[in-house]
């Protein structure tokens, strides 16, 4: 193995250790929930706003647009015999 290899597995190995031990690390948390004999419903209606501020599609339509640089176009080559 040369240099370059040695480092890169050992620094996969670090990482996968890392998110392998990081679970190990954090506190567990189980529901704690008094039983009930009949669900709580929410009977709030529910309110739509209007915002005429957010116009997010308009932004998602432009960053495809930017994103479609990204892709090459196929070139057209023809040849005649």
């Amino acid at each position: 193995m040369n240099r370059s290899s040695l480092a890169k597995f050992v620094g996969a190995g670090v990482i996968s250790l890392g998110l392998a031990i990081t679970p190990l690390t954090l506190p567990a948390t189980a529901q704690n929930t008094a039983e009930t004999d009949s669900p709580t419903l929410d009977t709030t209606p529910l309110q739509e706003t209007e915002n005429d501020f957010n116009n997010f599609g308009w932004l998602g339509l432009l960053g495809l647009i930017g994103l479609a640089k990204l892709f090459p176009k196929a070139s057209r080559t023809c040849t005649t015999s």
